[in-house]
């Protein structure tokens, strides 16, 4: 069965139907852009205000005009916070729970190396706590169906 905590990388498409589109590898470059901005892997982080994992954290403080606090301390003296921040959206139009949400890989590459304006991110994939026991009851689910042949 699917548990939500072991889906650090792997899309939403793939976790509950077992299909790879080709957009996963965009949902997991998102995941890996908000562990390095962060310095925390997605399945270990916790947070003491809330049950998010990173994504639903991230996603928090995006709303809230406050994703600078997503910024780990060495990054926060080191780099530009603008791309920093830029990193942040683009990560998060990456992780966006169906496929046709997310950028292709070129387009990804594109809003990263240029400025303007980028598109709202929807709410992201494994949201929080909930959307991993919605997603293993789904997983359970498609595991559980059977398949009966009759001949005729």
């Amino acid at each position: 069965m699917f548990n939500g905590q072991d889906s650090g990388y792997i899309s939403p498409e793939y976790a509950v139907h077992g299909r790879f589109s080709i957009k996963s590898d965009v949902f997991s470059f998102g995941v890996l852009v908000l562990e390095i901005i962060c310095g925390k892997k997605n399945k270990e982080f916790s947070h003491g205000d809330h049950n998010d994992n990173l994504l639903g954290h991230a996603w928090r403080l995006f709303k809230e005009g406050g994703s600078i606090e997503l910024i780990s301390g060495s990054l926060q003296t080191s780099h530009v916070i603008f791309e920093v921040l830029r990193s942040i959206h683009v990560a998060l139009l990456c992780v966006q729970h169906h496929a046709e949400d997310r950028p292709t890989m070129l387009t990804v590459v594109l809003m990263l190396v240029s400025e303007g304006p980028l598109p709202d991110p929807k709410q992201p994939a494994f949201f929080n706590e909930e959307g991993f026991r919605e997603l293993e009851i789904l997983a359970s689910v498609d595991e559980a169906t059977l398949t009966m042949l009759y001949a005729r």
